[in-house]
C-alpha cells in the first residue's frame, strides 16, 4: 500500500477540520452554550496534529511513549472530542449528551474520565508548565514521544507561562513544542487592548525558543512546521509555533463579532453555520 501524497494528506485535513467545526455546532446546540469561535481558530491546527503529526495509538490511550497534547485553552475542547471519537477513542454516541449531567464530557477536558485526553484544564495558564514537565519526565525515563501544547494568545498575558518558558529553554527540551493560536481575542475583547503581548516572537526568542511563524489555517504549512518541530532537535531547542488564526474562522458573522467567544446559535443561525462551512445548502 503506498501512502498517500501530499495534496491527499491536505485534503484530508482540510475536511477533518470543517469537521472539527461541524461537530462543535452540533455539540453546541446540545449544550445550548459553548465556544464556537475558539475551536473554529484552531481547527486545522487539531486536524494536523491528530490526523498527520502526532504519533498516538487509540487502542492503547495509555501507552507510555505517545506523543502528548495539552490545551490550555481548554474551553476548545468540544472541538477536540469528535476528533478523539472520530479516531476510535471511543464511540461517537459517546458525545450525545455532551456537558449533560453525569457526562464525561464537560467544557474543558478532565483526563480521569476521557480516553485520549493527557491533561485536565481549566484554569488558564498552567498547560506549558506540565508540558515542560512530561517532556523533562521522558527524557529522565528513556521515553520516546514528544508534547504539543497549544495556549491562547491571552494566556499569554499569564506568567506562568514565562515561567515555564525560561524553565523549559534551560532544560533543553526540544520534545517539547508550544502552539501560539494567535487569533487576537479573548474573551474580555482585543487581546492588545487589555493586555498587549507583542513582539510575542520577540519575546519567546529572548526565552531562548526557536519560533516560527505561520498561517495556522493553511494546512499544508501547519503540518510541515509541525513536523519540523517534533523532536529530538540537533540545537536542543524547544519550538514555539506563532499561528496567526482568524476568531471565528468559517463563519462570517462570527469572524466579524468577537462577541462569539461564548454564545448559541438560534436553529436558523445554526443551519447558515453549516452551509458557510461545508458549502452545501441545507
Amino acid at each position: 500500500m503506498t501512502s498517500p501524497t501530499a495534496p491527499d494528506v491536505d485534503t484530508l485535513l482540510r475536511d477533518r477540520a470543517d469537521f472539527i467545526r461541524t461537530e462543535t455546532v452540533r455539540l453546541i446546540e446540545i449544550a445550548k452554550v459553548g465556544h464556537y469561535s475558539s475551536v473554529f481558530s484552531a481547527a486545522e491546527i487539531f486536524a494536523a496534529l491528530f490526523y498527520d503529526v502526532m504519533t498516538i495509538d487509540p487502542a492503547r490511550p495509555d501507552w507510555p511513549d505517545r506523543d502528548r497534547f495539552l490545551m490550555g485553552k481548554g474551553h476548545a475542547a468540544v472541538g477536540l472530542y469528535p476528533v478523539l471519537a472520530d479516531l476510535g477513542y471511543y464511540a461517537p454516541e459517546a458525545l450525545d449528551d455532551y456537558a449533560h449531567l453525569g457526562s464525561a464530557f464537560g467544557d474543558h477536558p478532565d483526563m480521569t474520565k476521557i480516553p485520549g485526553i493527557d491533561f485536565s484544564s481549566g484554569s488558564i495558564g498552567h498547560a506549558l508548565s506540565n508540558g515542560a514537565g512530561m517532556a523533562l519526565a521522558g527524557r529522565m525515563t528513556g521515553r520516546d514521544f514528544s508534547v504539543f501544547v497549544m495556549v491562547g494568545d491571552g494566556e499569554m498575558q499569564e506568567g506562568q507561562v514565562w515561567e515555564a518558558a525560561l524553565s523549559a529553554a534551560h532544560h533543553r527540551l526540544d520534545r517539547l513544542v508550544a502552539i501560539v493560536d494567535r487569533n487576537g481575542y479573548q474573551l474580555d475583547g482585543a487581546v492588545d487592548e487589555v493586555t498587549g503581548i507583542e513582539p510575542l516572537a520577540d519575546k519567546w526568542r529572548a526565552f531562548g525558543w526557536r519560533v516560527v511563524e505561520v498561517d495556522g489555517h493553511d494546512v499544508a504549512r501547519v503540518r510541515e512546521v509541525l513536523h519540523e518541530a517534533k523532536g529530538p532537535r540537533s540545537d536542543g531547542v524547544p519550538t514555539c509555533i506563532v499561528a496567526h488564526t482568524k476568531k471565528g474562522k468559517g463563519v462570517s458573522y462570527m469572524e466579524s463579532e468577537p462577541g462569539w467567544h461564548l454564545g448559541y446559535l438560534d436553529p436558523v443561525d445554526g443551519r447558515r453555520a453549516i452551509e458557510e462551512i461545508t458549502g452545501v445548502s441545507a
